[in-house]
């Protein structure tokens, strides 16, 4: 089983910048490709980043946030982050980690693993 806990969430400004960390826990958890989705309210869910399991290789962004987040991920940690600049009022979001053996599970937002999420919201 694993076991993911994000952090990091908060209320900020229009052009503020936010980093959100996700440590993930479990037998498996260093094997699994790792994600960020989001959910708005009355909105589906979003893919938003995602990174295979070997730090600095295989990343992946919705167009929306292309140029202004960056995932990354410290193996010694067990922490995955999502460093968010730029942001703007629809980047408003309940974030959620992911994870699961492959990158496209992630990228249709089909996980195997969710943490609880953490809630973002940027004020115009």
């Amino acid at each position: 089983q694993v076991q993911l806990v994000e952090s990091g969430g908060g209320l900020v400004q229009a052009g503020a910048s936010l980093r959100l960390s996700c440590v993930g826990s479990g037998r498996a958890y260093s094997r699994l490709a790792m994600g960020w989705i989001r959910q708005a309210p009355g909105k589906e869910r979003e893919f938003v980043a995602a990174i295979g399991y070997y730090s600095g290789t295989n990343t992946y962004y919705s167009d929306s946030v292309k140029g202004r987040f960056t995932i990354s991920r410290d193996g010694e940690k067990n922490t995955v982050y999502l460093q968010m600049t730029a942001l703007k009022p629809e980047d408003t979001a309940i974030y959620y980690c992911a994870a699961d053996q492959g990158l496209a599970a992630i990228q249709r937002r089909a996980a195997e693993y969710w943490g609880l999420g953490t809630q973002v919201t940027v004020s115009s």
